[in-house]
């Protein structure tokens, strides 16, 4: 698979995101990290009831992520031949992805966020964190995985330069590599909010 030029050393991770947000961006960030006040014996059993629910969660988890691998697996709706010149198709089943993870994967990790928040207050704390971040960060994310299709145009060309005769089949394993990268992309936060809440029912 191509591969680009080495990154530039990477910055320490709270400096690359301090660069990302602005003074009320952090205010808020802090805001929902406030440490809460230790949980009342009282709460305690509520855990229990909770239980169930991660395996659920974790569940539907496998399934959307099994529904959207099958559709970047589904091949393209015409044929690709080695003479086909046109990157169109390509960027328009590249958009069509992209548009079924967003709208498949929001609902999830909303509901996720709100077994959570009915959890326990440390759970609540974490759910409340995970939607400032997604607030602050989401549109900052939107813009970069915008740039796939590019990436994938540029693969596009040099292969049909490189491999005139047999192109597609290289290429078609890359664009979905490309997609099932971007997949597991997006489904890391509520994979972490589930993995929070199990870890949470084991404790004891």
């Amino acid at each position: 698979m191509y591969r680009s030029q080495p990154d530039a050393p990477r910055q320490d991770l709270a400096e690359r995101l301090g660069q990302w947000l602005n003074v009320h961006d952090a205010i808020a960030l802090h805001a929902a990290h406030q440490p809460l006040p230790p949980a009342l014996p009282a709460q305690a059993p509520r855990r229990a009831a909770t239980q169930p629910r991660a395996a659920d969660l974790l569940a539907a988890l496998h399934r959307l992520r099994a529904t959207l691998r099958q559709g970047i697996a589904a091949p393209p709706a015409l044929p690709v031949e080695p003479q086909d010149s046109a990157f169109a198709p390509h960027h328009q089943r590249c958009l069509d992805q992209q548009r079924r993870m967003e709208t498949a994967i929001e609902p999830l990790r909303a509901h996720v966020r709100q077994t959570l928040a009915a959890a326990s207050p440390r759970l609540a704390r974490l759910a409340a964190l995970d939607a400032t971040l997604e607030r602050l960060l989401g549109g900052r994310e939107q813009r970069l995985l915008s740039g796939v299709p590019a990436f994938l145009k540029a693969r596009f060309e040099q292969l049909r330069q490189t491999r005139p005769d047999d192109w597609p089949e290289p290429f078609e394993q890359e664009l979905q590599q490309a997609l099932v990268a971007e997949l597991d992309l997006r489904l890391q936060p509520v994979t972490g909010l589930i993995e929070a809440l199990a870890q949470a029912n084991a404790s004891p």
